[in-house]
């Protein structure tokens, strides 16, 4: 099953068979304080230096959220994405919880965005699929719903399972749910990625859709952040992941990704891995 999405002139396909896709986080104001005093002001420059520097780096699409208290979310995130389309031709996942954002950064985004999220709320599912199936779009949802966040692998099955139905309802087909199996801090529970690799397993068997999460949340207080997201990033793609909302600056989980599509026969006869080599060779040679 592949997820297909584009920008004017750009389509990134997500499915088991393809490379895995980096969808780079940086374009987002949460826990940066000079970037979102920025945004306030009108200052979008950071936009297009991040959405650029993510593109060298090797992102396969942006996470684009504009989301700080007391501003006009939708009118700032049509502002934030018409300046990451000037700046960059990936595909964009649009980021907000606003109803009403989401709506304006759909009016203005020019291809088949991914929307990011959609939980197992039947309030949220009746908000915001109906936008989705408008738009063409395709949609990330969350295995939680009003109970929380279930602690069992079978429990986000159900959940995910209940949303691609509903999604159905409104005529948006399965390749066009993106399921973020929940990854949470594994310094706060041991097994907290054992469970998320789990739930990757069983909704690769059971619905076989993608799937996409946040990837730093796994390493969230921990040292040495960058190496037990790359160990992270290689275990779930095994298990089925297929595309993560990560730092896509991050040469160590960036390498993982693409070392792991070598491995896992996504990418024929190394092509892209020694093409990255060889890219990576030149611009050290000229630094």
């Amino acid at each position: 099953m592949e997820t297909v999405l584009h920008s004017r002139s750009s389509t990134v396909t997500i499915g088991p068979d393809q490379p895995f896709c980096i969808i780079g986080e940086r374009i987002n104001p949460t826990g940066r304080k000079i970037f979102a005093e920025e945004l306030r002001g009108g200052d979008l420059s950071t936009v297009t230096k991040d959405a650029v520097a993510q593109t060298e780096a090797g992102a396969d699409m942006l996470d684009v959220n504009a989301g700080i208290p007391l501003v006009d979310e939708a009118e700032l995130l049509q502002k934030m994405l018409r300046t990451v389309q000037a700046a960059t031709d990936l595909p964009i996942c649009i980021d907000s919880s606003v109803i009403e954002a989401l709506e304006a950064g759909l009016a203005v985004y020019e291809g088949k965005a991914l929307v990011n999220s959609v939980t197992g709320e039947d309030d949220r599912l009746e908000e915001i699929l109906p936008l989705v199936a408008k738009h063409g779009a395709a949609v990330v949802a969350l295995a939680n719903d009003e109970t929380g966040i279930p602690e069992t692998p079978q429990q986000r099955l159900e959940i995910a399972t209940k949303i691609v139905r509903v999604a159905g309802d409104y005529g948006i087909k399965p390749e066009d749910i993106v399921i973020d199996p929940l990854a949470m801090t594994v310094g706060a529970a041991t097994d907290a990625v054992t469970i998320t690799l789990e739930t990757i397993r069983l909704i690769r068997e059971h619905l076989g859709v993608n799937m996409s999460l946040g990837a730093s949340n796994v390493s969230f207080g921990l040292p040495d952040r960058h190496a037990l997201g790359a160990a992270f990033l290689a275990l779930a793609s095994y298990n089925g992941l297929t595309s993560a909302i990560m730092d896509a600056r991050n040469q160590s989980t960036v390498d993982a990704c693409r070392a792991a599509d070598l491995l896992l026969a996504r990418d024929e006869w190394g092509m892209n891995w020694i093409a990255a080599h060889r890219q990576a060779k030149a611009e050290a040679a000229t630094a």
